[in-house]
């Protein structure tokens, strides 16, 4: 009896200590996670925990918290890890826990059938014991804990039922902490919608009707040549060419009158705002995004390629829109400088938001150029373009390369298949964003110190703030600019611009172009090599 009581009062001291330390300070999520898998592990004495959470809209077991040892500070959170894990709630010890709701005691992992070796190979551990019990709330199972490695022996029904109360704790400290997620990212997404309401507005409809007046050409001449520079297009001109452009992609989704498909005041009225909202940075700008659409409108009409007419437009618009509102910072200066925006997108952060940019702008009254499509059309043009903004995330790039390129030497690549059609369209962004590396050599000079002045601009800043930049950011490093062109080119832009000819052979001019271009920055680069090595000499 006593030794029951007394083992009853450290549990209930154990417990008060954890409803101190996770209530007191709930700060994120992860923050709670952490707290968790630490106490988990002292309870019952393991070598390891993990705790997966549930995504029922995925129907996974996920993690993004792992732990490395029986320090608590070998706790850690996915950014410093090779990726988040996640498979499916089918699958393994976890997986059966969050299925069926049983607490699983496991002697012998590599016994036992149900055990996902996966995560092994991922983490390089070995398992050995498990103990696999739910976490509840109302009702539900919210997530899986899951301890691993017992120091002394094998767990044991007291440790079973030790941790079943410590669940209920978990269970409630989880639900505290999304709610408190939710709560601060809605504050960090009305900073943001105030933000921007602060700096952009609509067109105004004497600019829709002064554009309307203009006349839309019935042909351009060179228009769909690589070699077309979009920046000699006067800024006045340049909406009437993206009307051309959309006029001629939604004519190929019409079955009767193209007319009918959209609405020329709306389309004008779209492209005007979309304008308005490019910010007034040195590079990423509207003359950017004009010059993209270009880019892809010109690979669309000159290549033998089979994207249906949907995919054909989303393409066009994600291009249009795929850098609104940048405020001429990169995704890391974004998150290392705690912006709202890294705040509500901790990955993708300017691209998910050039997304929710458009989308804002599709919503406002005369603004859905969509509006005669059918709601399937609709929603499968959206998330076209959804993806397809996310793609021009450079992060992204090499390992959709990978994939696409792996299916380009096999031969396997398949026009019929969509997921084959979506990874070529990704790569087709990544081309289209890049294209002034193509371009002829004086404006792709006159535009690389165009897009460093940009960089250098962040890299200022940085330094303001005490963080030293990259070279490539440090004006004070101007003089690299020849040597890191050549590595952009022939460790991004060749590489994708050979692929892409490979699949559409067409775009052969691209290869030429940067071919064309690595030679005269090649020739830069030496050149100064020899100055300053004859500067050394003397």
């Amino acid at each position: 009896m006593y030794h029951t009581m007394t083992k009853q009062r450290k549990l209930n001291d154990f417990l008060l200590a954890v409803t101190r330390s996770v209530f007191q300070d709930i700060v994120s999520m992860d923050t709670v996670i952490m707290k968790i898998m630490n106490f988990a592990k002292k309870l019952v004495q393991a070598d390891r925990a993990s705790l997966f959470l549930v995504d029922l809209k995925m129907n996974q077991l996920f993690a993004r918290i792992f732990d490395t040892g029986q320090d608590s500070n070998d706790i850690h959170t996915a950014p410093s890890s090779p990726k988040e894990i996640r498979f499916p709630m089918d699958k393994g010890i976890a997986g059966h826990v969050a299925s069926t709701g049983e607490t699983t005691n496991i002697l012998d992992a590599y016994k036992d059938d149900r055990f996902n070796r996966d995560v092994d190979r991922q983490t390089g551990y070995t398992t050995k014991t498990i103990l696999c019990m739910p976490i509840y709330i109302r009702g539900c199972i919210i997530g899986v804990v899951q301890m691993v490695n017992k120091l002394n022996g094998v767990f044991t029904k007291s440790d079973e039922e030790a941790f079943e109360t410590f669940a209920v704790y978990c269970g409630l400290a989880l639900h505290h902490a999304k709610l408190y997620d939710k709560i601060r990212r809605s504050e960090q997404k009305n900073k943001v919608a105030l933000e921007v309401l602060s700096y952009h507005a609509r067109c105004s409809e004497e600019e829709v009707t002064e554009c309307i007046n203009m006349q839309t050409p019935e042909k351009i001449p060179g228009l769909t040549t690589f070699e077309f520079s979009p920046w000699s297009v006067e800024d006045t001109r340049k909406p009437v060419y993206v009307l051309y452009m959309f006029k001629d992609l939604f004519k190929t989704i019409s079955t009767k009158r193209h007319e009918e498909r959209f609405d020329l005041e709306y389309l004008m009225r779209f492209t005007l705002t979309v304008r308005k909202n490019y910010r007034n940075v040195p590079y990423h700008n509207w003359i950017h995004a004009f010059s993209v659409a270009h880019s892809m409108y010109t690979l669309i009409k000159s290549t033998n390629n089979t994207f249906t007419p949907l995919e054909s437009l989303s393409l066009f618009v994600a291009c249009l829109c795929h850098d609104l509102d940048h405020r001429g910072k990169t995704n890391s200066f974004m998150v290392k400088s705690d912006t709202p925006l890294a705040a509500i997108y901790s990955t993708s952060t300017m691209e998910h938001h050039h997304f929710n940019q458009t989308v804002t702008i599709l919503q406002h009254e005369g603004h859905n150029i969509f509006n005669h499509l059918t709601s399937q059309e609709y929603k499968e043009v959206l998330g076209n373009i959804k993806k397809f903004i996310l793609a021009t995330d450079l992060a992204l790039f090499f390992g959709n390369k990978a994939r696409l390129k792996e299916l380009a030497d096999k031969k396997e690549f398949v026009w019929n298949k969509e997921e084959h059609r979506s990874m070529l369209a990704a790569h087709c962004m990544t081309a289209a964003d890049l294209c002034s590396m193509y371009k002829p050599w004086q404006l792709t000079e006159k535009l690389a110190k165009i897009i460093m002045e940009e960089f250098w601009l962040q890299g200022d800043e940085e330094k303001e703030q005490g963080i030293e930049p990259i070279a490539m950011m440090d004006r004070d490093k101007a003089d690299q600019l020849p040597q890191s062109q050549v590595g952009f080119i022939v460790g991004i832009c060749l590489p994708c611009y050979e692929l892409l000819a490979n699949i559409l052979p067409e775009t052969h001019p691209m290869v030429m172009g940067a071919s064309s271009n690595l030679k005269k920055w090649k020739e830069l680069a030496e050149k100064q090599g020899a100055e300053k090595e004859t500067q050394s000499e003397a």
